[in-house]
Parts: structure tokens; C-alpha cells; sequence
């Protein structure tokens, strides 16, 4: 590991975001026991499973290439925070149920069919934001109780809303100026930047996964397509198999620290010059009264050291 001992404040690469690097916040004590996850429904009572999700309606179902049975399917949340139906909080919610076995985490399936997964995520995404008045799309998954699941089958979800949150229209208009200023993206150059650095992780002919700099969680991870896209319609068929497999890669060494997480792809429809991001957070770390009442993150698990653990084992 990386000796990083005395802590460091770390701003993000663009936005007024500030961590505190701090490894020696490892060592403090601890003499209360943390929540622990809720006993998850069994099999024959997944709303998820056959043969309960056969009476749901669905939005798109991915087969298997003989046809005979599925592998990915989107349906609408059934207890949406946002609908069409709700005219002071307008937008669309979706469950992609990623696997129909009950038994298998994203981190089980194969590389083929997480890009199935990837697919959905790319025809929904085309699909809602046909309508006009939707401004912003989120995919994002909750893997495990502490991270937000409320359901222990695999799945993610797909938020879209008439409303663009206000962090990232101040991280566009930064993005804006940065691109201004420089002739070029900032996230091509944080590419650029980390390549080969004690933070980079992988890449192939398509794709990039790197820990941040600034790192608000433990083992916090970024994947990145190399070309220049703004949202995962865009991604080619080879894209979605490279993007795979270095997503199951990291899904499954934050499976072996045993830790929940959280990923998720941010899509502002109306900003055709992002760079297409995945934030992979793992949620080791729980934020007390410094990160709630000053908004700096103490992060006791330096990004160097996290990129170093997820080298291991990479091919």
C-alpha cells in the first residue's frame, strides 16, 4: 500500500467539492456496533421473481438469444418519488430487473450480460428522453440495505425529472468555462491526467477506470468511456462489452471488502458536451457530524491505496 500519514484536504477536479484524505481515522476505536441490513425476502415472495413479474407489465424485456427466456427487464417503479402523474413532481421512475435468478448479484453475471444491462439502460434512456419536458436523467444502482435496497433481487433504477438539480447545473456552466478557457474537456484531461499515475486502474482500446483524486467514499471508483459522449445511447455495442468488464471487475472486489454501494450515470439532456461518467461508490465510510454540519468528507481510505486493491487480480 501507498503510505499515505498525514492527512490531506483535496478539492474535485471541478466543482467546490473538498475532502479530507485522512488514513489515520483507520486507526480510531469503535465500541458501538453499526446497523446492520434487514433479513432479505425469500424467493416466493419477490415481487421480482416468477411468478409474480409475469403479471407486470413491462417497458422493454431483453431474451436470451433463443428467445426462450429473458435476461434483462425494465418496468415502471411502483411506488414512484416522481410520474407523469404528478404534476408538481413530473418525471419517470423505471426498475431494471437485471437477472430473473433470484440468487445472483450484478457481480455473478457474465460480461455479455452486463452489457444487456447497459443496453436497457441505453433504450430506456432513449425512450424517456423523447419527452420534452424531462431535463435530467439518473441511472443508479443501490446494492445492500445500508446503500438504499429495499429489495435484495438484483436491480437498478432509472430516474428522470422536469427538474435539473442544482449541483450539476453548476458543474455544467464549470465545465463550460473550463472547456473556454482550455479548448478541451476537463474529463479528457483528467484522463490524460491520471493515465498511469498511482490512481489509474485500467484501461483497453474503449474504455478507462481510475479512483478520483478527491475521493468521498472508500474505494470510490470512476469508469469512463475514452471517446468523448455525452450520454450511453451513444456507446457502441463493443463500448458496452469493455465498459462490462471492468464494471464486474470492481463489483466483485468491493463484493470481497464485503461493503454495499452505490453506482450511478449522471445524463443532463440538454448538455450535449458532458463526458459520460460511472461514480462507483462503495459505502464503508458513514458520515457524522463533520461531513453533515460542514460538508467536508473525511475519508479515511486514500484513492491510491483503493487503485492499488483493484489492480489486483485485473487481466
Amino acid at each position: 500500500m501507498i503510505k499515505t500519514i498525514l492527512p490531506e484536504l483535496r478539492k474535485d477536479y471541478i466543482q467546490d467539492k473538498y475532502v479530507i484524505i485522512a488514513p489515520v481515522r483507520k486507526k480510531r476505536p469503535h465500541n458501538l456496533e453499526r446497523p446492520q441490513q434487514k433479513k432479505p425476502l425469500p424467493q416466493k415472495e419477490c415481487v421480482f421473481c416468477l411468478p409474480q413479474i409475469n403479471k407486470i407489465k413491462d417497458h422493454l424485456t431483453i431474451y436470451k438469444p433463443d428467445k426462450k427466456e429473458w435476461l434483462v427487464k425494465v418496468i415502471s417503479n411502483k411506488f414512484p418519488a416522481v410520474s407523469k402523474e404528478f404534476p408538481k413532481a413530473y418525471g419517470v421512475q423505471d426498475v431494471v430487473i437485471e437477472t430473473p435468478d433470484h440468487t445472483l448479484e450484478l457481480e455473478d453475471l457474465s460480461v455479455s450480460h452486463i452489457a444487456k444491462i447497459l443496453e436497457a439502460y441505453a433504450i430506456r434512456t432513449h425512450e424517456i428522453s423523447k419527452d420534452k419536458k424531462i431535463e435530467y436523467i439518473l441511472i443508479f444502482k443501490n446494492n445492500g440495505g445500508k446503500a438504499g435496497a429495499s429489495i435484495q433481487h438484483a436491480h437498478s433504477q432509472i430516474f428522470a425529472t422536469h427538474f435539473m438539480p442544482p449541483h450539476l447545473f453548476d458543474k455544467s456552466q464549470k465545465q463550460q468555462a473550463y472547456k473556454l478557457t482550455n479548448s478541451h474537456c476537463i474529463y479528457c484531461d483528467v484522463i490524460n491526467r491520471e493515465r498511469g499515475g498511482p490512481r489509474w486502474i485500467w484501461e483497453d482500446e474503449l474504455t478507462v477506470c481510475f479512483a478520483p483524486y478527491a475521493s468521498m467514499h472508500h474505494y470510490e471508483t470512476w469508469i469512463m468511456p475514452k471517446r468523448h459522449i455525452d450520454n450511453i445511447t451513444l456507446m457502441t455495442k463493443e463500448e458496452q462489452l469493455s465498459f462490462a468488464k471492468i464494471l464486474k471487475h470492481i463489483v466483485k472486489k468491493i463484493g470481497d471488502l464485503g461493503l454495499p454501494y452505490n453506482f450511478y450515470f449522471h445524463q443532463v439532456i440538454n448538455d450535449e458536451d458532458q463526458h459520460l461518467y460511472l461514480k462507483i461508490k462503495p459505502r464503508g465510510n458513514i458520515w457524522a457530524g463533520v461531513e453533515i454540519g460542514s460538508g467536508l468528507i473525511i475519508n479515511p481510505v486514500p484513492p491510491e491505496d483503493a487503485a492499488e486493491f483493484y489492480r489486483k487480480g485485473l487481466k
